[in-house]
């Protein structure tokens, strides 16, 4: 069974038991071994559906149960790299996001 759920501002497709990384949670929902629900839900799908069931926009009834492994994991280091062309000009700097690392318990609906 899969469900594409709103997560982080995107659309992002998701299968049961599967571990991903999501935006940082809020600090009461972020420790480990903690449930939380996304109730976004816009698609859902399983083994005999040809196309699922699709919300307009959001499905009513529907969510997704993730538990938290760890609270705070740091992302790839982004790299931006700013000059001015015949000035001399070159800076670069770095960025790296930090996500929760969750894994998905049951998909519901």
């Amino acid at each position: 069974m899969y469900a594409v759920i709103v997560e982080g501002g995107g659309q992002r497709m998701i299968e049961k038991d599967e571990i991903m990384l999501v935006d940082l949670l809020k600090e009461g929902q972020a420790a480990v071994g903690e449930k939380h629900t996304f109730s976004q839900v816009l698609v859902l799908g399983g083994e005999g559906d040809a196309g699922g069931r699709v919300g307009a926009p959001y499905l009513s009834g529907a969510s997704v149960t993730v538990e938290v492994i760890e609270p705070l994991v740091k992302g790839e280091k982004i790299f931006i790299h700013k000059f001015r062309r015949r000035k001399g000009f070159k800076k670069k700097t770095g960025h790296r996001q930090t996500f929760t690392k969750v894994k998905v318990l049951s998909i519901n609906g």
